[in-house]
């Protein structure tokens, strides 16, 4: 699914808090990040978790599944993204039948909305 036009979200996100994994988890192996793409895919990597995302769009919201692996294990779930009023984002993240997490990311300064 392409993005719709005035999709704010496309774009590379900079994780920089959990509400239940400290900073220094989520930069375990790279830089936490959060990639949205126009195509429908994105990406998404914090702590040993790295995974891809197929991704609905709306103007200031995406929804998302997402599958990869976390330290050698695979694993899914879902979840969604929201534009705030300070121009970050709010990640609600679910491992399928683990935990929950929200997590909120910054844009990297070199990426723009679409």
């Amino acid at each position: 699914m392409t993005a719709p036009m005035g999709c704010q979200l496309i774009g590379r996100w900079r994780i920089v808090e959990a509400d239940i994994w400290d900073r220094d988890y989520l930069d375990l192996v790279e830089p936490a990040k959060m990639v949205i793409e126009a195509g429908g895919h994105g990406e998404i990597a914090f702590g040993a978790m790295q995974a891809g995302l197929d991704i609905e769009y709306a103007r200031t919201l995406v929804f998302f599944t997402w599958e990869g692996f976390d330290e050698m294990d695979h694993v899914r779930g879902t979840g969604s993204a929201e534009l705030q009023d300070d121009g970050t984002i709010e990640i609600e993240f679910a491992y399928h039948l683990g935990d929950e997490a929200t997590l909120k990311a910054e844009r990297v300064t070199s990426s723009t909305a679409c």
